[in-house]
């Protein structure tokens, strides 16, 4: 479907305008050189930055900036207690205007709500959700075999949707969300949050 559009869109109307937008992709070393691209019509520019917090420190901050369609523009979180990361991504519509990158998220509070969350093996303590953090949030992978567990807080948008899809799949998890305080279950074992944080900068940046 995601191929099939843009090629009907230059098919009917040939001489539709293209968008110029900055295309800055990160390697594996964090970092890129911008580079100006012609976007299929119709789309937009989009910026993304996606942070790491391991406690209060950073321990991952990646920028890129690519063409985009409106799904793609949003801001989110995951929240496991010992780490929480943000996705944010905005887009904007005239050539060349994502020359800038997204600002770092304020630092958020408390909403209120609880969800269970694991240390180690043991998934039976209450992690207090932030900022937008509306969902709880089971996912499992199988790695080397067993099948691993991570439990936590998460933006509705993380939950629904094509963001879901993308997640999912790429990473090979089981992702499960709800509404409820503490509606996540206490069962469960620990992930490697280091897969779990690097599928989804993946799946972020080339979904």
């Amino acid at each position: 479907m995601y191929l099939f559009v843009p090629i009907l869109v230059s098919v009917l109307l040939p001489k539709a305008y293209s968008l110029k937008c900055f295309e800055c992709i990160p390697g594996v070393s964090g970092t890129c050189t911008d580079k100006q691209i012609d976007c299929p019509n119709p789309t937009q520019c989009g910026n993304t930055r996606i942070t790491s917090y391991a406690g209060d420190t950073k321990v991952l901050d990646v920028n890129a900036k690519s063409c985009a369609v409106p799904t793609e523009c949003f801001s989110a979180a995951v929240n496991f207690g010992i780490a929480r990361t943000t996705i944010t991504s905005k887009c904007c519509n005239t050539d060349l205007c994502n020359s800038q990158s997204v600002p770092e998220s304020t630092k958020p509070t408390p909403n209120g709500k609880k969800c269970f969350t694991c240390t180690g093996t043991d998934c039976t303590s209450a992690l207090s959700c932030l900022g937008d953090e509306d969902r709880c949030i089971s996912t499992t992978v199988n790695v080397g075999g067993e099948k691993m567990t991570m439990k936590g807080c998460a933006s509705k948008i993380i939950c629904m949707g094509e963001v879901s899809g993308a997640l999912g799949p790429a990473m090979g998890v089981d992702m499960k969300c709800c509404e409820g305080n503490l509606c996540n279950s206490a069962q469960g074992i620990g992930l490697s949050l280091l897969l779990l944080v690097t599928s989804m900068v993946s799946v972020a940046l080339f979904h």
